[in-house]
C-alpha cells in the first residue's frame, strides 16, 4: 500500500499561484498513475488532473485547463499540481490518489474506485 501526503494550500488571492505536492512512500511509486482532485463545500469531489507512470501523459477537467499543470518526479517520489491564475471557484480541498493497479492510465472520466490510495487533503482558499 502506498501512503500520501499532500502539502502546500493556503490562502491566497484571486489571480495568484500555488504548487501543491503529493509526497508518496510505500509500493513503487513509479509504476502509478497519480490524479488529483477536489471537493468544495456541498460539492461533489471532482477529478481534475491525471498523469500517467512516467509523466508523458496528462489529462486535465476543463474546469482547470489551461491554469492547473500536474507533474511528477519519479526521482523524489511525488506529485505535484501547479495552480495559476487561481480563482474563488477553486476554493476547495485538495487530494491526490494513487491508481489502484500499476502501469495503467487514469482519465478525468475515471471511476473513483480506480484509485487506490488517498492522501488526507489540503485546503486551498482563493479570496476575491
Amino acid at each position: 500500500q502506498v501512503q500520501l501526503v499532500e502539502s502546500g494550500g493556503g490562502l491566497v488571492q484571486a489571480g495568484d499561484s500555488l504548487r501543491l505536492s503529493c509526497a508518496a512512500s510505500g509500493r513503487a511509486f513509479n509504476m502509478y498513475a497519480m490524479g488529483w482532485f477536489r471537493q468544495a463545500p456541498g460539492k461533489e469531489r471532482e477529478l481534475i488532473a491525471t498523469i500517467s507512470w512516467r509523466g508523458g501523459t496528462t489529462y486535465y477537467a476543463d474546469s482547470v485547463k489551461g491554469r492547473f499543470t500536474i507533474s511528477r518526479d519519479n526521482t523524489k517520489n511525488t506529485a505535484y499540481l501547479q495552480m495559476n491564475s487561481l480563482r474563488p471557484a477553486d476554493t476547495a480541498t485538495y487530494y491526490c490518489a494513487c491508481a489502484r493497479r500499476p502501469r495503467e492510465l487514469v482519465f478525468i472520466s475515471t471511476s473513483f474506485a480506480d484509485f487506490g490510495s488517498w492522501g488526507q487533503g489540503t485546503q486551498v482558499t482563493v479570496s476575491s
